[in-house]
């Protein structure tokens, strides 16, 4: 497996790494020995040296003692009770996540303590310019570039969040301690902030003990963005700006972003039958309601720091206009209090006049307990903002957005804000035009009204929301909060404040969509749109740049208008993703219920004639009388939300297993009838456009048939007419690295990978469409993950003409971007190498001949894995005895199933648990098995030097080599072998003798073809950080060995269950990996 973080390991620091790991072992050290006692602390410390003393010998080559120091640890784990194990199992795991942030902590501080960093923008624009590329095409190219991170909820962070949390903030402290003007007290109150963090670790549970919800995995990405992202993305954008203008001369653009952010998380409905169309909506909305509520953070900083006077004409002329809008506002309101209204309880309260009586009933100032009978109100209870007062109609209605709302949403008016009215332009002042009304202080002091259940929950939280927004509705406290206003106001802060009022109101009508309730606000009144965000801002921008004040509009402000840039208003917009198979029983539903007959019985010709021909017509194809099952109902609401929700919230739509063009235009056909039933309804066309609609290629016959479903997709006038007026002329299409790998091994499925890019490529070329090319990465080499930078710049010549979208799974999405320091680097990592790939693309295969050569591996490497996995019928047995996959379903790490159907063999089984489930026995067969028998047949037919100088100088080739080597140098034969001595049957004993076996086959070869002489010769950095976990790693899984046999004749205990999923946590820290 690879590092999370190899990216950005040019090299660490040892010695300071290893002094914080040890820092951290002695602080666990001195919690433990309070909290287990100093005789249990002994024991484990005896534990730990026999395996160090066991990698010792071994490493020396004195094998049969490293054999007998292992059977003491064995022999000694085995006579642990069951609170032992477990306590054991908790502390070494602590000890490896300790290590691990020690780990990441030094890789983030080297980027940030080194002057020069390879594979940053200045270092790699300097190297282009150096080589010849002009700057008007270095520029040109940067700013044209659109790359896109899409997060995805990938059940592979085993992590609690709060865990995270707590890893974050030790980060945080050992970064703090490295200052060199610490003083001894300060040291030591740092050391006291580690020693509660650690201690409040260790009495945390580290399991999750509910599997989480998709709307729970989508709140944990949106964190990342606030969290990191946020703060990252303006870092990154500066960094490449002064990269630009140092090589170029010309900064980057304000609106220009190369880098955007997607989301599967509440969209992916593939196998998880918990997204449902309503998950996507609400996820949706989420979404931007976090947005809005970081800009209005933001907003605020910049009115404190904007104070100053000088501005632009434009810019006072827009805070004058805001200001008398606002006065005029102000006396219509007061002038409404003031004159009684007759309340007519059937109309909806956005046509009624008044909100508040100027004359209380009788009765009105007993309290609610009294039983007052002498008469009704005829005026409802208003819910005070701040009381508890709720009632029987109104049960909390605001229950649900509990573990949203984080800040207040009371309006705040501009009478208060702005004082007297005065408002400054350039070094002068004006006098706004101020009424009675206006500058009125006193409020009526108006008691409660009597309580009235008669009133709707909609109706009560419409009146309170016109209380809470009025001059009476404000209590004391918020009057407090506010600031002191002054005569001469700046304009900046005038504009700012609209601003802020206006994302307010945007919050509060996100908040009443997601309960469901009545929000007719004027569309004057929010934003709907960045651009209507953005507006105001440049203005802002542009009058401060007018006045010589450049130097602060490049600051806060420039930050905030790239994030708009960059976020939008849903910071990340959501792709949804469904199987093929679930779009044909959908039009078999239609089909059989207009008595076509049945869709997927037809021919793929007669399916693209039937689709063509509907996605021509006007009329919708589905009726809306259809009785269909729920699986189907559930697929139509799916479109129907995605007509509600339009492209300016929704990515793109991926198509799971895709195999044919017609897969393609049944989805095209389906947005089409729900986005006509939609608009009907409304009266108005649907939001935003239609969504690109993505096939996903996944097994390697498909891979195969990829160029000619998108040729034949093209050859059809209305498909082509359509990307060219609907999506600018761009081809979307995805690539699945997993379900390929798992399908036919890791090598295959990179060689067939590869040419199915330049199948996909060269088709769309022919047809003048461009293409971006969606790799959907997992996070483990066995699933296609590895260095970013390396993978980008081992795709085929062509593929990465300035775009590309990427997969950024599960725990990979917390190891690359949970520090914002860490983020800025992978970002410029991901700028750089599509940057390069772009101007200074990958070279391709020197001769013909060294593609026969690929060939020939990857049949013999496909056919030898095929005929381990699939074809040996002990081979399931064997993967069911020699790992831990049967528990790893009680992890709880996801909200989908980890099956895709309800069948015990391997095809069906989902790619994360198959990778993780040999990760944690360190023998990480997926990534390595049938590549030996390969390498192996190919030298035997005399390509040995062909290999040896493919691997010098074709980049591809050397990357696959580079990641199977790293994956051998994590991989450990005796620990595997204690797996299958404990755990499997005896007659299964020989098939695992023989993968052994197959695996110094594939060392072997892997060492002939790079030429190094031992494994991770060329990545020593990366052989010393394994070491490094090794006392710590090999006795967890020795203990995980012992949990299973013990388990597996009590599956019931739960205690052995707790005990055996923290091992699986354990083990995942130390080998940085899951699946």
């Amino acid at each position: 497996m690879t590092d999370t973080t190899d990216d950005i390991a040019e090299g660490i620091t040892f010695q300071s790494f290893e002094d914080d790991c040890r820092l951290l072992g002695s602080l666990l050290n001195e919690v433990l020995h309070r909290e287990v006692g100093h005789k249990f602390m002994e024991e484990t410390e005896k534990k730990r040296i026999l395996a160090q003393s066991a990698y010792n010998m071994r490493l020396a080559g004195i094998e049969k003692t490293a054999e007998l120091l292992e059977k003491q640890l064995v022999s000694e784990i085995s006579k642990l009770t069951l609170e032992e194990a477990l306590t054991l199992a908790r502390a070494f795991s602590h000890y490896l996540n300790l290590t691990g942030i020690a780990e990441t902590h030094h890789r983030v501080g080297k980027t940030s303590n080194t002057s020069h960093l390879s594979r940053s923008c200045d270092d790699v624009f300097n190297r282009l310019i150096q080589s010849g590329v002009s700057p008007d095409e270095l520029y040109n190219t940067v700013c044209k570039q659109e790359v896109e991170i899409v997060l995805t909820a990938h059940p592979t962070q085993i992590n609690r969040r709060t865990l995270q949390y707590k890893h974050i903030r030790i980060a945080h402290l050992l970064e703090h301690n490295d200052r060199p003007d610490l003083s001894h007290e300060d040291r030591e109150m740092l050391i006291d902030d580690l020693v509660r963090e650690i201690t409040s670790i260790w009495q945390t549970d580290e399991l999750r003990r509910h599997k989480p919800t998709p709307v729970d995995e989508a709140r944990a990405g949106l964190h990342i963005v606030e969290q990191s992202l946020w703060k990252a993305v303006p870092h990154y954008l500066r960094r490449l700006n002064t990269a630009l203008k140092k090589h170029t001369g010309r900064p980057l653009p304000l609106s220009t972003t190369p880098i955007k952010f997607g989301s599967w998380m509440g969209g992916d409905r593939d196998g998880n039958p918990n997204v449902t169309a309503k998950v996507t909506k609400d996820v949706s909305l989420l979404s931007r309601w976090m947005a809005i509520d970081l800009y209005i953070r933001e907003v605020d900083n910049l009115r404190f720091e904007f104070s100053m006077n000088r501005c632009s004409d434009r810019l006072a002329k827009l805070a004058h206009e805001i200001l008398l809008k606002e006065n005029e506002s102000l006396d219509r309101n007061q002038e409404n209090w003031n004159q009684p209204t007759n309340r007519n309880h059937s109309k909806p309260y956005n046509q009624q006049s008044s909100a508040l009586p100027t004359q209380l009933p009788a009765g009105a100032y007993f309290p609610d307990c009294t039983d007052y009978k002498d008469g009704e109100s005829q005026y409802s209870m208003l819910e005070f903002p701040g009381t508890d007062y709720t009632t029987h109609a109104h049960q909390d209605v605001e229950g649900s957005l509990s573990s949203v709302s984080s800040s207040q949403d009371s309006t705040q008016k501009f009478c208060k804000r702005f004082g007297n009215g005065n408002l400054a332009t350039g070094s002068k002042s004006f006098k706004v035009p101020t009424k009675s009304q206006f500058t009125a202080t006193g409020s009526p002091s108006v008691p409660a009204p009597a309580r009235c259940n008669s009133f709707s929950s909609s109706q009560l939280l419409a009146q309170r929301k016109k209380f809470a927004e009025s001059q009476i509705g404000r209590t004391s406290f918020q009057k407090l909060l506010e600031p002191t206003q002054h005569p001469g106001i700046a304009s900046y802060r005038v504009v700012l404040g609209d601003v802020k009022e206006k994302l307010l109101k945007t919050r509060k009508r996100l908040e009443l969509l997601l309960e469901n309730l009545p929000c007719d606000y004027d569309p004057s009144e929010y934003y709907e749109t960045p651009d209507q965000l953005a507006e105001p801002l440049l203005l802002c921008y542009e009058s401060l740049q007018s006045c010589g004040s450049g130097i602060l509009a490049d600051g806060r402000l420039a930050d905030l208008i790239r994030r708009v840039a960059t976020f939008g208003m849903i910071l990340m917009k959501l792709d949804l993703r469904q199987e093929s198979g679930r779009h044909a029983e959908a039009l078999d539903s239609v089909t059989k219920y207009l008595d076509m007959g049945v869709f997927s019985e037809w021919d793929e010709e007669r399916k693209l004639e039937f689709l063509t021909r509907e996605l021509k017509n006007k009329r919708p194809l589905v009726p809306q009388s259809i009785e269909v099952a729920p699986d189907v109902k559930e697929v139509l609401d799916s479109f129907r939300v995605a007509a509600e929700l339009g492209s300016d919230a929704l990515g793109a739509y991926v198509i799971s297993m895709a195999s044919n063009a017609s897969d393609v235009l049944a989805v095209e056909l389906f947005q089409k009838d729900a986005r006509l039933s939609v608009s009907g309804e409304l009266g108005r066309p649907c939001p935003g456009g239609t969504l690109r609609v993505v096939p996903l290629f996944e097994t390697v016959k498909d891979l195969r048939a990829a160029g000619s479903v998108i040729r034949k997709l093209l050859s059809i006038d209305w498909y082509r007419e359509h990307i060219i007026k609907n999506h600018n002329g761009k081809q979307e299409v995805m690539v699945g690295y997993s379900d390929s790998g798992k399908d036919a091994g890791r090598f295959s499925a990179a060689w067939e990978l590869y040419k199915a890019q330049e199948d996909v490529v060269a088709a769309c070329n022919e047809y003048g469409i461009k293409v971006t090319l969606f790799h959907g990465r997992g996070g483990s080499i066995g699933r296609g993950g590895g260095p970013t930078y390396l993978a980008i710049q081992s795709q085929p010549p062509g593929s990465v003409m300035g775009t590309l979208r990427s997969t950024e799974q599960g725990e990979m999405v917390q190891a690359k971007f949970g520090l914002p320091k860490m983020a800025v680097r992978q970002l410029e990592i991901y700028t750089t190498a599509v940057l390069l790939a772009t101007v200074r693309p990958p070279i391709p295969p020197r001769e013909e001949r060294w593609r026969d050569v690929m060939d020939e591996i990857s049949k013999i490497s496909c056919n030898s894995y095929r005929s381990t996995v699939y074809d040996n019928p002990e081979f399931l047995h064997y993967f069911h005895e020699a790992t831990p996959q049967a528990e790893l379903g009680y992890l709880n790490i996801g909200s989908r199933p980890t099956r895709r159907k309800s069948t015990v063999g391997i095809g069906h089984l989902r790619a994360i648990p198959w990778v993780f489930a040999w990760t944690q026995t360190r023998f990480v067969l997926p990534a390595w098995l049938g590549v030996g028998a390969g390498l192996k047949g190919a030298c035997e037919k005399g390509y040995k030097e062909d290999l040896q100088a493919m691997y010098k100088e074709w980049p591809f080739f050397q990357s696959t080599i580079d990641l199977i080597e790293m994956v051998l140098g994590k991989a450990n034969i005796p620990i595997a072998r204690h797996y299958d001595e404990v755990l499997v049957s005896e007659t299964r004993m020989e098939l695992g003798a023989a993968l052994r076996s197959e695996l110094l086959t594939t060392e072997k070869y892997i060492l002939v073809v790079s030429g190094h002489e031992k494994l991770l010769e060329n990545n020593r950095s990366l052989k010393r950080l394994i070491d490094s976990r090794l006392p710590n790693l090999n006795p967890i899984n020795m203990l995980q060995v012992e949990i299973l046999k013990r388990l597996r004749k009590d599956d019931d205990n739960k205690k052995l269950r707790d005990a055996l999923l923290i091992t699986i946590n354990g083990i995942a820290a130390g080998m940085r990996n899951t699946g």
